[in-house]
């Protein structure tokens, strides 16, 4: 064979080698991005669930004994009115949580044990609605302290509108 058919033939194989490492890649790109589109469907975030509205929520604005200490607190973003006095009986506490006509946001509140366990919440309630008690499981003791969360939602969208926690013992 003379040097210029060696030189085909390394060219060709060079070629045919360059070709191979194309395709290759080219699949292991194509697999890649298989994967990638089958981890990211399988693994996805669960849909988001909006909270229900409490079915005791009542629309107005509490008329609360003055030994539970309620009182309207600014949030800066919006305002709401809560017991500062927190005394659970037989399961539940009167929290007396107001959202004032005024705040543009729906509200929530749900009770935590220091652990950061939950208590209890409440559902939603709309501007000018209050809510006069929550459900606790288990009830808390006496000396404890809890903290309750006040969780503020823009109304329609379920957009967060900050949340709020206030340190309580129980009395």
């Amino acid at each position: 064979m003379n040097r210029n058919a060696k030189d085909n033939q390394k060219e060709k194989r060079r070629l045919t080698a360059g070709r191979r490492l194309l395709f290759v890649s080219c699949v292991l790109c194509a697999a890649s991005l298989i994967i990638m589109f089958l981890a990211l469907r399988i693994h996805r975030e669960p849909d988001f669930v909006p909270p229900p509205f409490d079915d005791a929520a009542v629309a107005g604005t509490p008329d609360v004994p003055a030994d539970l200490a309620w009182q309207e607190l600014d949030a800066q973003a919006y305002r709401f009115s809560i017991c500062g006095v927190f005394a659970p009986k037989d399961g539940t506490a009167d929290i007396w949580l107001t959202d004032p006509q005024d705040s543009g946001v729906w509200m929530k509140l749900r009770v935590l044990d220091a652990d950061g366990n939950m208590l209890g919440e409440t559902g939603l309630i709309r501007p000018g609605e209050y809510v006069q008690s929550v459900a606790l499981s288990p009830q808390p003791a006496v000396g404890d302290t809890v903290t309750l969360k006040l969780m503020a939602y823009q109304p329609d969208t379920y957009y967060s509108a900050g949340a709020v926690s206030l340190e309580a013992p129980v009395s």
